[in-house]
């Protein structure tokens, strides 16, 4: 048998390689990271891979086949090429905003894939593609610079916003996000509508949301939750966008809980 290929996403693994897997994707902006203030608790329970975005941390943009037309479907491509890189043929996926779009698209149309599902400051639909594409052509003329600035408003509230974890998130989004890939995941999110898809998701799905997110706000969890059958929902009061970094105790709780009872037989339905 011919092993797999090397993925082409840059990851890490933490906690023992027998435990159930759980596969953590980021948001746009930001590396794998993110997930730091959750990872000592998760990794004591779970086998836990992360990844980068292309262009994001260790993953280069030429991970992508052409960065202009980038689509979720092609990212999540990728996190599944990345699964049965490590030998993972069914597993928990939690992701944040972006990271969370990958994970839902999986469980839609890879449901023999997926075991359980949470979606973090996420959407089924991220407004207007107009916005998107205009963000990225602005990224590619100009550089991460310019969305950096703005983003603490984006991801924190106020009162965060000014915080060491804060700060140091916003600098690793000028110091480690390449324009072409911030920009190709812009594309990759004008693109995005998994509305009509939402009825399909068959695992246990967990929607959490910030009660002060700008980015994407209660009502897109609201969405969420309603269009997945049984799935839960827990809003946060006190956090933004980046939830899990701006109250990561509360973040942390919810996905334990919703991952305790982690299926072990293969889910029901065929990969579309």
């Amino acid at each position: 048998m011919t092993p797999p290929a090397a993925p082409a996403l840059h990851h890490t693994t933490d906690g023992p390689p027998g435990a159930p897997p759980l596969v953590l994707g980021p948001s746009l902006g930001t590396t794998l990271a993110v997930w730091n203030p959750q990872l000592p608790a998760l990794a004591g329970r779970f086998h836990v891979v992360r990844w980068d975005l292309p262009g994001h941390g260790g993953t280069p943009v030429d991970a992508l086949a052409d960065p202009g037309t980038t689509t979720v479907p092609e990212l999540a491509g990728l996190v599944l090429e990345l699964a049965d890189a490590r030998g993972l043929d069914r597993f928990a996926y939690a992701g944040a905003s972006l990271g969370g779009a990958v994970g839902a698209w999986l469980a839609a149309h890879h449901p023999s894939r997926i075991a359980s599902l949470a979606l973090v400051c996420s959407s089924a639909r991220f407004g207007e593609p107009a916005g998107w594409r205009e963000r990225a052509a602005l990224v590619r003329a100009k550089g991460t610079d310019v969305v950096a600035d703005p983003a603490a408003g984006r991801w924190f509230t106020p009162a965060f916003a000014t915080s060491p974890e804060a700060t140091a998130l916003v600098e690793a989004l000028r110091r480690d996000v390449s324009p072409e890939g911030y920009a190709a995941c812009c594309d990759a999110l004008a693109a995005f509508d998994l509305r009509p898809a939402l009825p399909r998701i068959g695992v246990p799905t967990l929607v959490v949301a910030g009660r002060a997110d700008p980015a994407t706000p209660p009502a897109h969890a609201r969405e969420l939750t309603d269009g997945i059958p049984g799935a839960s929902l827990v809003e946060l009061s006190g956090a933004a966008h980046l939830a899990g970094v701006e109250r990561p105790a509360e973040v942390l709780a919810a996905l334990l809980a919703h991952l305790a009872p982690l299926p072990a037989d293969p889910a029901p339905g065929t990969d579309l």
